[in-house]
């Protein structure tokens, strides 16, 4: 059984553009992503073909300026694109959220040169982008990694191990935080580094319980050498790109969360509506009706939540406790979401014949990316109580 498309979701969208490039978007998930999502997501293929067609419909660079050909949308826009992708493919959304993210700090804090010269490549759609932060022994403690950066001349010379990189071996560039001076955040910076240079190497990919068609690798470097030109921001600037970055990211994992879960809700409103028991619909039954109730209550909460942080983004003003927020319940959202779509389908939610099991799979590791949901709590709870 094949879940009911998301385009059930009733949109409240700005303009006609906006609801234009929706409607291109599904228009690509049905014909080029849903029809080889289980397939590939269960032999581990990685898409790469999918990203360059959406970068040619523009959908890789929605949220960036147009003069450096990006979308010109808000993030209100770019975010809904993304529930639709995560929700036919998480490995697509995801993977076009983690794109969006590794631009961040070149739009955000690059000099206008360094845009001039680098950003309007990495957004044509051709190139794809992987944001290197997290290291094997500072995943929550960001501040404390290690990867070092040291100038010889007019380059920097780079040696240490990234970890859990979205991307890591397949990507075209890499936003990668490293250590340029003292222990801490105030010795951290930002270098950009195209792949190919020599000594940089990505590990296997980890074998993961789900999102498998998304690669997730160490990445190695030895040695490896970029121009000092490719700093982005000041020396010691670092840490505060990364969580400007963050801060977006985690509204892009929300509204992905937001997709994996409404694509279950489909899925076991569909199913509930046929399987028939003792000789009536399975959905008649109050037991039943009140679980789906309570599915979609908490995906159009998650849903507001995600939206309401953007506008806030869109509008200049501040909105890192808001999207701190709609990670934590969106993505919590989609765990229960996704789970309790599996005990609506019974045995067969159990088995890999039907997509629920995988968007229980998937759901679970939005729970931990762009900062375990623990972690937005403490930032949350920072907010209420600074004085």
């Amino acid at each position: 059984m094949t879940p009911s498309p998301a385009n059930a979701v009733e949109r409240q969208l700005p303009t006609e553009e906006a609801r234009e490039l929706l409607s291109l978007t599904r228009d690509l998930v049905q014909r080029e992503i849903q029809p080889r999502a289980a397939e590939d997501e269960a032999a581990g293929r990685f898409p790469r073909e999918i990203f360059r067609t959406l970068g040619e419909a523009g959908l890789l660079s929605l949220p960036y300026e147009e003069k450096y050909g990006g979308g010109d949308q808000p993030y209100e826009v770019y975010l809904q694109v993304l529930e639709e992708l995560a929700g036919a493919w998480l490995a697509v959304g995801l993977g076009v959220s983690v794109h969006t993210l590794s631009c961040h700090a070149l739009a955000g804090f690059g000099s206008d040169e360094q845009r001039a010269a680098w950003l309007p490549g990495m957004l044509a759609g051709d190139q794809l982008g992987a944001y290197c932060l997290s290291e094997p022994q500072s995943g929550s403690d960001a501040a404390a990694l290690r990867t070092r950066a040291d100038l010889d001349g007019g380059e920097y010379v780079i040696s240490g191990t990234k970890a859990w990189i979205t991307h890591g071996g397949e990507a075209d560039f890499y936003s990668a935080l490293v250590r340029t001076g003292e222990p801490g955040p105030r010795g951290i910076s930002c270098l950009l580094v195209p792949a190919g240079v020599a000594g940089l190497s990505a590990a296997p990919p980890e074998h993961k319980m789900g999102m498998r068609s998304s690669p997730t690798a160490q990445l190695h470097f030895d040695g490896v050498r970029v121009d000092r030109g490719r700093l982005i921001g000041t020396e010691g600037q670092g840490f505060q790109i990364a969580l400007a970055a963050l801060d977006s990211g985690r509204l892009g994992i929300a509204a992905c969360a937001i997709g994996v879960a409404q694509a279950a809700l489909d899925l076991a409103v569909d199913y509930a509506g046929t399987r028939r028991q003792f000789g009536r619909p399975i959905a008649d039954f109050q037991g039943l009706s009140f679980m789906l109730a309570d599915m979609a209550t908490q995906i159009e909460a998650g849903r507001a939540l995600y939206l309401a942080a953007a506008r806030l983004r869109d509008a200049g003003r501040p909105f890192s406790k808001h999207a701190a927020m709609a990670k934590l319940f969106c993505t919590d959202a989609a765990m229960r979401v996704t789970t309790d779509a599996v005990q609506v389908l019974g045995g067969y939610g159990y088995t890999q014949d039907f997509p629920a099991e995988r968007y229980m799979r998937e759901a679970k590791v939005l729970q931990i990316v762009e900062g375990t949901n623990q972690i937005q709590r403490l930032v949350i709870g920072r907010h209420l109580t600074a004085r």
